[in-house]
């Protein structure tokens, strides 16, 4: 990462074991991942991380990278966003990402700043859950299989989700934000 980053050496990803940038987002990001892996139960193979999603609004387009999605039976089942301050402005933002990720609605959303966290339903956006202890195990995602409807989001949906997603992600974007790509249109 360039711009106005600081960039503290480089750390491996806990997941990937990638060589990356070591910056105190990153080491956020690092202490989530280790959570799910350490505390939480998932596998490394549970996990995807810097997930890449076009979004668009009208002509304009970009890539963007979600942090992490969980697969389990072969589902994306939860996303989670990553990102500092607030994590109530990212409720939005992340309810939107979960409907453009996969075909069907992502059942579980997180918004985490690294210290704190809330669970949102998908399907509705409620706040289910709040604070890092509230992120779902492995064995609860897995226990509740049977309550997720993965339900299809349709084109419509996700035209107007993709919109919101570009104006928060990328119009608002810091322009050293590597982890965004204007696209030509």
């Amino acid at each position: 990462m360039g711009g106005h980053h600081l960039i503290l050496g480089k750390l491996q990803d806990i997941i990937t074991g990638e060589t990356i940038d070591d910056t105190h987002d990153e080491r956020y990001r690092q202490e989530i991942a280790r959570r799910l892996i350490e505390t939480l139960g998932y596998e490394k193979g549970d996990i995807r991380g810097r997930i890449p999603l076009e979004v668009r609004a009208q002509q304009k387009r970009a890539r963007i990278r979600i942090d992490w999605v969980v697969l389990l039976k072969e589902r994306m089942v939860m996303v989670i966003k990553y990102g500092p301050g607030s994590i109530v402005t990212r409720h939005r933002p992340a309810l939107a990402a979960s409907r453009l990720l996969a075909p069907y609605q992502i059942p579980i959303v997180v918004v985490t700043n690294g210290r704190d966290a809330d669970v949102l339903d998908g399907a509705t956006g409620k706040v289910t859950g709040s604070g890092l202890d509230a992120i779902p195990a492995k064995k609860e995602l897995l226990r509740r299989w049977s309550e997720f409807s993965f339900s299809s989001v349709t084109s419509d949906r996700a035209e107007k989700e993709s919109c919101l997603l570009y104006a928060y992600e990328v119009d608002d974007a810091c322009p050293c934000d590597e982890d965004i790509c204007r696209l030509q249109s």
